[in-house]
């Protein structure tokens, strides 16, 4: 009787003939490369049947589908997907609004928000992308860099309040 994978010896005298095949590499699994994507980033998940309170900081991505409620501070982007339901004040490099969000967000690099996307709150950002569909309530801020900003008062120029001009 032969042992799995071991050839059987003939009764000839004859050795068998063994095929020797080259090891086979293991597979590395690809992933799809997402913009903002670095070698020292990860993301952290939170999925559609968690609910969290508190404060999350750090230098990750973010993407949830649960409940949050509280403050998010992070190095990294955040992701909010459809059905995802947070009461939160959002600091992050890109922030993709596709569930419902009520605070304010700043994002240092861009603001998206998607179709099925529902923002209550102020918006910072220095590009905005909004699809249709999408809805919004809030004060909103784009295109312009700290310095910029910084020369603008309740929405009037400071040169205008130096001139005595209301306008």
């Amino acid at each position: 009787m032969a042992l799995w994978n071991q050839p059987m010896q003939e009764d000839n005298g004859e050795k068998p003939h063994v095929e020797h095949t080259p090891p086979i590499a293991p597979v590395t699994p690809s992933h799809a490369s997402r913009e903002h994507t670095s070698k020292d980033r990860r993301e952290s998940v939170f999925g559609p049947g968690v609910a969290i309170e508190g404060k999350i900081e750090g230098d990750a991505d973010l993407r949830i589908a649960g409940k949050f409620k509280g403050d998010i501070q992070v190095k990294g982007d955040v992701n909010i997907e459809r059905g995802a339901h947070l009461s939160a004040k959002i600091s992050a490099v890109t922030v993709t609004i596709a569930g419902e969000v009520e605070g304010n967000v700043v994002a240092s690099s861009q603001v998206k928000l998607l179709e099925s996307g529902q923002l209550i709150g102020d918006l910072k950002a220095t590009t905005l992308t909004v699809a249709a569909g999408s809805r919004m309530r809030g004060h909103v801020e784009f295109g312009w860099s700290e310095a910029q900003a910084a020369k603008f008062v309740n929405g009037r120029a400071h040169e205008n309040a130096k001139n005595g001009t209301n306008q």
